[in-house]
């Protein structure tokens, strides 16, 4: 459950032509965050924990739907394996666990700013993004650009950030935290710019369920 808050995250190989790798992944990534107003898309999230003394590592996958409308407002529903609801409206963050009905509330302000969440929802442009990052380009893989977002807050738990993007359009997050568990979020049928409702943003805990405020 907490790495969930951390969300709503190197390759080594040398590309081609890195000038080109350079400027096309960070330039998609700009466009990216200065022309998109919102968004919804179906996600796959994979999260690998690091293999131990006499253990493999392990991965766990969920899949579920995800919205936002910036600035500072998203959605994610987790539908498998286990129900979970994330909504940030715009002043707290909102952690629903059906299978425990438990809410969690954490003010927003505390938990974005170093987190892939300022990449999808918050920031407007680049040099916003750079008072929490450093961003560089990264070499081209599996069809995508891609840009490497290191946190300037060594003390967080998010180690890394790869953003992949195809074309103009968000099309996977690859985090690691500071345990070395990483995370891959995959996602599809991306439909940007599209009118949502107020209600999407909204949250209000189920009658019954026990709400921890952090």
């Amino acid at each position: 459950m907490a790495f969930l808050f951390r969300f709503l995250a190197c390759a080594a190989a040398m590309a081609a032509c890195v000038p080109c790798a350079l400027a096309s992944g960070l330039d998609a990534l700009e466009s990216f965050v200065r022309n998109t107003r919102s968004g919804r898309a179906e996600f796959t999230q994979v999260v690998t924990a690091p293999a131990r003394e006499g253990q493999s590592a392990r991965s766990k996958q969920s899949s579920g739907s995800f919205e936002f409308q910036r600035p500072g407002r998203f959605r994610f529903i987790y539908k498998k394996p286990f129900e979970q609801t994330i909504v940030a409206d715009g002043q707290t963050l909102w952690l629903y666990d059906v299978d425990l009905n438990q809410v969690t509330a954490r003010r927003q302000s505390q938990v974005l700013g170093s987190t892939p969440a300022a990449v999808i929802a918050s920031a407007p442009d680049l040099d916003t993004l750079r008072k929490d990052f450093d961003l560089a380009a990264a070499p081209d893989r599996d069809g995508l650009q891609w840009v490497s977002a290191t946190p300037r807050n060594r003390e967080g738990q998010i180690s890394s950030v790869r953003v992949g993007l195809r074309g103009n359009d968000l099309a996977a997050l690859e985090i690691l935290d500071g345990f070395g568990q990483r995370s891959v979020l995959s996602f599809t049928k991306m439909e940007l710019n599209v009118a949502l409702p107020e209600a999407t943003f909204q949250f209000k805990p189920p009658a019954g369920a026990d709400v921890m405020r952090q």
